[in-house]
C-alpha cells in the first residue's frame, strides 16, 4: 500500500522566501487568475498576476501547506488575499530573476493548475518588452 505524499510545493515557495529574505531579494511570486481572485482586470496579463510578497510590500504574510495569505494595500485600498497553492506559478527574486517554475497539471479541471515538476528559472521584467509572448524561461 502507497501512501500519498503531501505537496513539497508549499516547502520549496518557503525555501525561496527565505533565501531571498537572506540575500536582501524582493521576492515575487506569479499566480494564477482564479476566479475568487478580488483584484481589478488592470493587473492581469495573460491569465497571470505578480505580486510581490516582500517585507516592505505586505503585511501578515502566512505561507502555510494550503495558502499563502498577506494584506496589501492597492491604489490606497487594502486587500487581505488568500493565494490557493495550486494557483501558485512560481516564486523568484526580482534582483536575480531566480527562483522555481512550477509545471501545471491539467489533469483534473476541477482544481486551479498544480505544480509537479521545478527548474530554476530566468525571468525578464514583461514591462521591458510586450512583445513577448512568455516571460519565463527554464534555465538548466
Amino acid at each position: 500500500m502507497r501512501l500519498k505524499n503531501s505537496s513539497n510545493k508549499p516547502y520549496l515557495i518557503r525555501s525561496i522566501y527565505e533565501w531571498c529574505m537572506d540575500n536582501n531579494f524582493t521576492p515575487y511570486i506569479s499566480v494564477i487568475v482564479f476566479p475568487e481572485l478580488d483584484m481589478p482586470e488592470k493587473y492581469f496579463k495573460n491569465d497571470e498576476i505578480i505580486f510581490n510578497i516582500s517585507s516592505k510590500a505586505v503585511n501578515d504574510l502566512i505561507i502555510d501547506n494550503e495558502f499563502i495569505y498577506f494584506s496589501a494595500r492597492f491604489n490606497g485600498i487594502s486587500k487581505e488575499l488568500e493565494i490557493p497553492m495550486a494557483a501558485i506559478k512560481g516564486i523568484f527574486a526580482k534582483e536575480t530573476n531566480q527562483g522555481i517554475l512550477f509545471s501545471l497539471d491539467t489533469d483534473n479541471e476541477k482544481q486551479l493548475p498544480v505544480a509537479e515538476d521545478i527548474g530554476l528559472i530566468s525571468i525578464t521584467n514583461p514591462s521591458e518588452s510586450t512583445n513577448k509572448k512568455n516571460h519565463l524561461r527554464i534555465v538548466k
